[in-house]
């Protein structure tokens, strides 16, 4: 694990995002239809969740105090697609983009799950970071 400990605590903050493909599940995903209950909101739990664990799960990960999390989900329809944006804030040394990211993951599986006894050929595609502010590397925007 990185020594972080003579790094000055700054604000920082990531934003990633995870694509489900959902193809013939989309119906039921968007209409609430789902045997296992309300996908939306177990999915958000689950990044939520997911943001606080994150360094139980990715090995070298420092354990962060989070200041805050926000799981957006917004559909579209043309696509057959939902979208997880992970935006992930602290006070520290070091940064949140693993945690934005494992959210947005977790989130992305959440969905697969609560949609898989509709249908297999869901997919979850494009996990990144799209943007990072703070610390000494500055500002990243995808």
């Amino acid at each position: 694990m990185v020594d972080v400990s003579e790094k000055p605590s700054t604000p920082r903050r990531a934003v990633a995002r995870a694509v489900v493909q959902l193809g013939p599940a989309f119906e039921a995903w968007q209409t609430g239809t789902l045997g296992k209950g309300d996908a939306v909101a177990t999915a958000r739990i689950a990044g939520i969740q997911a943001v606080k664990r994150t360094a139980e799960l990715i090995p070298l990960a420092h354990p962060i105090p989070i200041t805050r999390v926000d799981v957006q989900i917004d559909d579209d329809a043309s696509e057959r697609t939902t979208t997880i944006t992970v935006t992930v804030q602290t006070v520290g040394p070091t940064g949140v983009e693993m945690e934005a990211m494992t959210g947005a993951s977790i989130a992305a599986l959440t969905v697969y799950d609560m949609v898989k006894g509709v249908a297999r050929e869901v997919r979850v595609r494009d996990v990144e970071l799209l943007e990072k502010s703070g610390g000494r590397s500055g500002t990243y925007v995808r």
